[in-house]
């Protein structure tokens, strides 16, 4: 089982630059860009319901987050500016993406190269892909 993060100490919303500033009880200090948060939502609507049901984001290079709700004492849940609220980024989540931040960068973006889609390009309607409920 994996060890849990330390506690954060400090969250900072940086709008200018678009960066969640957070910092934790070891000294660690993560800058994690809205676009990373957006695209590794911790959502079904983003992860989907199991292995391999991961919906690939794109367009999200200038998303905003307009709000952050605490959720009880383990996690973030922030508000984008293109609607999505339903991912809750747990404190151990955030370190994650945070120590790990460059794998994921790189991941998503070969990702993108992958399927062929330009990092800017809007969504495309979700069609017959829905699992069929709301998120």
């Amino acid at each position: 089982m994996p060890q849990p993060s330390p506690a954060p100490q400090s969250v900072t919303l940086h709008q200018g630059s678009r960066v969640l500033e957070i910092g934790f009880a070891d000294g660690q200090n993560f800058r994690l860009p809205f676009e990373l948060l957006r695209v590794y939502s911790p959502s079904a609507e983003v992860q989907g319901h199991g292995p391999g049901q991961e919906v690939l984001q794109s367009g999200k290079r200038e998303v905003q987050i307009s709000d952050v709700a605490m959720v009880g004492h383990y996690a973030l849940q922030p508000t984008f500016s293109d609607g999505h609220a339903s991912g809750i980024f747990s404190w151990n989540y955030l370190y994650e993406l945070g120590s790990r931040q460059q794998e994921y960068w790189d991941r998503y973006l070969a990702r993108l190269a992958e399927a062929g889609v330009d990092r800017d390009a809007p969504m495309a309607a979700a069609g017959g892909a829905s699992c069929g409920h709301q998120h």
